[in-house]
């Protein structure tokens, strides 16, 4: 065996038992570095004469390509250990359940919601929806509120900034917009977020509103009468709920009234009511002399109170995840 084979033979050797990348490359330096063992052959090529510096040359890149090929081989073999442990540390079992997989669920007022809606659609009204952001005219002058009515205080309306548009104070708004583009008859639902400047515990500055809207030749009052009674009864599912109508005054209807409802002895507000106001018919060009309908409004956020037993509306919009995951 000459000299050179020798060498390489201790060069692959050394080579395969080294598990680290850094070692190896000192290593390689050993052999193939500035002042490595083949590199000083190379040097010495010129002391030879030139057939036999031909012929140690030739052996000594032969030498060298085996070295640079033990190299290669070791280097991917390192590598390749390199990952089979990353990834054996690092494994993830796919066969488990996620780690903190959290189950959601509806907000109780999206439940109520969803049952309102269900409830009207039943009996065949539809569900129209409208922006949160409106003008003064569909909000207050559409609906017959006149210029000095209370509502339109800053002490109740929230205004943006040009003093032109308003966030909704209710729902009514939907009903005007769907009376302009639709001719009787008309049943329709406006269920939706509300904004007004009030907060306590039974108050939100933003809460859920759903309104009621019936116009057609021969609607009465005790339309309005059997739809709303029929509704609690059916949402509450509860036959012994009594309903109650109160005069009271909205501009927008006429007659109008309050809505009271009671499981027993005590009576509970739960909305307004009554019979649309000519004005508001005449202001959506739809001809009073011919139909005549009524609407009706209540708090959804009121209603979820009710039928969950809460009595603070603020634990709804609290984020709180140990009081919302009862209802999930």
């Amino acid at each position: 065996m000459s000299d050179l084979d020798a060498i390489v033979d201790e060069a692959i050797e050394l080579f395969s038992k080294i598990a680290d990348a850094h070692a190896l490359e000192e290593a390689k330096a050993r052999y193939l570095g500035k002042t490595g063992v083949l590199t000083e052959a190379l040097k010495g090529l010129g002391k030879l004469a030139p057939e036999e510096r031909r012929a140690r040359g030739s052996s000594i890149n032969a030498a060298k390509d085996r070295l640079e090929t033990a190299l290669r081989e070791q280097r991917e073999r390192l590598q390749a250990q390199q990952l089979e442990a990353k990834l054996r540390d690092e494994a993830l079992d796919v066969t488990l359940p996620g780690r903190g997989a959290g189950r959601g669920g509806l907000h109780p007022v999206s439940r109520t919601l969803e049952r309102v809606e269900a409830l009207f659609r039943s009996v065949g009204f539809e569900v129209a929806d409208g922006p949160e952001i409106e003008s003064d005219y569909y909000n207050f002058t559409a609906l017959n509120q006149p210029e000095n009515h209370p509502a339109r205080s800053m002490h109740d309306t929230f205004y943006l900034a040009d003093g032109k548009a308003l966030l909704r104070t209710h729902t009514s708004p939907i009903q005007v917009r769907y009376m302009e583009a639709h001719r009787p008859p008309i049943k329709i639902i406006a269920p939706g977020r509300v904004y007004r400047v009030d907060s306590d515990a039974t108050h939100s500055p933003m809460f859920h509103q759903v309104e009621g809207l019936w116009i057609d030749e021969r609607i009465t009052f005790a339309d309005l009468k059997g739809v709303v009674a029929d509704f609690f009864r059916r949402f509450f599912e509860r036959d012994d709920i009594r309903v109650r109508f109160r005069p009271s005054f909205f501009p927008f209807t006429e007659p109008s009234a309050e809505i009271d409802m009671s499981f027993g002895e005590s009576w509970l507000e739960v909305g307004g009511c009554g019979m649309v106001h000519p004005s508001v018919l005449r202001n959506v060009k739809i001809d009073p002399e011919q139909y005549q309908g009524f609407a009706f409004g209540m708090g959804l956020d009121r209603l979820t109170m009710l039928r969950y037993g809460v009595d603070d509306l603020r634990l709804f919009f609290a984020n709180d995840l140990r009081f919302l995951r009862q209802f999930a």
